[in-house]
């Protein structure tokens, strides 16, 4: 084989690796289901206006979100957000606990970086 036909050779399987990586980095950032994304942008354009640019930078928001927080940890904040609205000693310990503030905090900090880049 020429050394053209290596390097060929070489490329064609460095770009089906690559291919390979690029998809399943998409994977990782999409894993948030339809309906999440969905209730995010309608909580954030009730919030924002119910504009086409707001849709624009909404979307954006939560694309953002699901670059910088696994779907598991968004769920926990999520979660967290709605029990430590809850009265007595049950929402005491959603916003008392180090986890859920951890989760939180996460949520915080990603939203805060959406904000920058999407509005």
């Amino acid at each position: 084989m020429t050394l053209v036909g290596s390097v060929g050779r070489i490329v064609a399987i460095l770009a089906t690796l690559l291919a390979s990586v690029a998809a399943g980095c998409a994977e990782d950032i999409n894993d948030y289901p339809t309906s999440a994304r969905s209730e995010y942008v309608f909580g954030c354009l009730k919030a924002n206006g119910e504009t086409r640019q707001a849709i624009e930078q909404c979307s954006c928001s939560i694309d953002v979100v699901a670059s910088l927080v696994p779907y598991d940890r968004y769920v926990t904040a999520e979660t967290v957000l709605s029990m430590s609205q809850v009265q007595g000693n049950l929402g005491g310990q959603f916003r008392s606990s180090e986890q859920a503030a951890g989760a939180l905090n996460d949520l915080r900090r990603a939203q805060a970086e959406a904000e920058v880049r999407c509005f």
